[in-house]
């Protein structure tokens, strides 16, 4: 494989600047047409790959990709899951260059998307490609594109249910999460689920007059900050009731495999800007991302934020808040139990909404399956280290509806990395990281 990376690099590179090049961001409906385009884009690589088929198909929301390539009915299939929506590039003024117009910078692309999750899905064309062309595909393989990853999956789960024959595998493949270092490479065994919520807090009915009325009357912001302060505790433990409850406890024997992922918390906090670390008291930093839920306000707004000064009491105040769940956990759960507690703790002098935006299960997988196996000596053959098990702190909803669907488990082989600072501006994927993603990923083909 290094030889036919290093025959069609450029090639390569051109083809994923392609797709880095479309602005699929899902959650604004002006770039529903660049989705299009991306899908597109993205089953004519399939076809060019070797797919016998690929195909754009509609959904309730942004469409799927959906290709294939036949090779035995008797060999193993494998289902190669990615997602071709992006995160919003705000704030603009922070990127270096345009998130859109890919560049490469000290050995790394910068672009939207160039790690989360079109270098990563591209990384598993290219192995493709290589497996048809050079070395004799030895499996069935299925892939499956979606544009609604970045805003909750809302769509994929009916239309895999209704596509269930046509996904039939022996598992489901995928390339979207980090791995620890590039000196130690380690192998996702489970993810955390989500609870997505938007609330509303609402005071007086129209915006006051601040000197007129404040100090008389509740202001919404300030109230919305108490509620919001009041959900975890000096402990780090949530105090929504009944949140803990499905949360199982790992054993300590358990606890010291997953403490076998090296961790440097100086590095850790230097890497971030930050004096200290916070979380949940009696766990690791690792752990906390790990095995432990977490809640967070990921924004908050009302009354006037524009430029210069205006004196106003507002009449609402907004936050959204996400709350990442542990397996066992059931996401539909946890938001009711979040809507009753939050509304239970609002005063009599406010009015508060809650509104559930999307969420999903966590999952766990056996690290002594064969797919887990072969992924392993595949990155030990490539980094030269056999790779760590560990647990992944983010989230991706839809691979649980999928194991649940077709009756499979997924096997995370991330190569992304802390550095490439996913979702945030300047987001990046070192080349050396998608190059050895395509040849650890065309070992596993070998070795599964």
């Amino acid at each position: 494989m290094k030889q036919y990376i290093e025959k069609n690099r450029e090639r390569f590179l051109q083809e994923l600047y392609s797709l880095l090049r479309i602005p699929s961001v899902s959650s604004m409906e002006e770039h529903r047409p660049d989705m299009e385009r991306c899908a597109r884009r993205l089953a004519e690589l399939l076809l060019e790959a070797g797919a016998d088929t690929a195909e754009v198909y509609p959904t309730e929301g942004h469409p799927v990709v959906f290709g294939e390539r036949k090779t035995d009915p008797d060999l193993p299939t494998v289902l190669v899951y990615g997602h071709y929506d992006v995160q919003p590039v705000d704030p603009i003024e922070l990127w270096k260059s345009d998130p859109f117009e890919p560049e490469i910078r000290d050995g790394a692309i910068y672009a939207r998307g160039a790690n989360d999750d079109k270098g990563q899905l591209f990384m598993h064309i290219k192995a493709f490609e290589y497996m048809v062309r050079e070395s004799g595909l030895k499996h069935n393989v299925k892939f499956i594109f979606e544009g609604e990853e970045e805003i909750g999956s809302p769509s994929l789960a009916a239309w895999a249910k209704d596509h269930r024959d046509m996904l039939k595998a022996d598992i489901i493949l995928v390339s979207d999460t980090t791995m620890i270092s590039e000196k130690v490479p380690s192998i996702n065994c489970g993810m955390r689920g989500l609870s997505y919520v938007e609330v509303k807090v609402t005071g007086p009915d129209k915006d006051l007059h601040s000197g007129h009325y404040g100090g008389a009357v509740a202001n919404p912001i300030n109230v919305l900050c108490d509620m919001v302060s009041s959900l975890i505790g000096k402990d780090g433990h949530i105090t929504v009731k009944g949140f803990y409850d499905d949360v199982v406890e790992l054993s300590e024997e358990d606890r010291a495999k997953l403490a076998r992922a090296p961790f440097d918390l100086e590095e850790y906090k230097s890497f971030l800007n930050i004096k200290e670390v916070k979380g949940e008291k009696g766990y690791t930093t690792l752990e906390r991302t790990g095995i432990r839920p977490c809640l967070d306000v990921n924004g908050i707004w009302g009354g006037y934020t524009g430029e210069g000064a205006k004196t106003v009491l507002p009449s609402e105040a907004h936050a959204k808040i996400s709350m990442r769940l542990v397996p066992n956990q059931d996401s539909e759960t946890i938001t009711r139990l979040f809507a009753e507690h939050f509304k239970s703790i609002a005063p009599d002098y406010v009015k508060v909404e809650v509104t559930p935006c999307h969420g999903g299960n966590g999952f766990l997988i056996p690290i002594s399956s064969s797919a887990y196996q072969a992924a392993s000596k595949a990155m030990t053959d490539v980094y030269g280290v056999e790779p760590v098990p560990s647990r992944g702190g983010g989230s991706i909803p839809v691979l649980a509806d999928l194991q649940r669907i077709l009756g499979i488990d997924p096997l995370l082989m991330g190569f992304g990395l802390e550095r490439d600072t996913i979702h945030s501006p300047n987001e990046s994927y070192l080349l050396s990281q998608l190059f050895k993603g395509m040849e650890a990923i065309a070992l596993f083909y070998r070795y599964y």
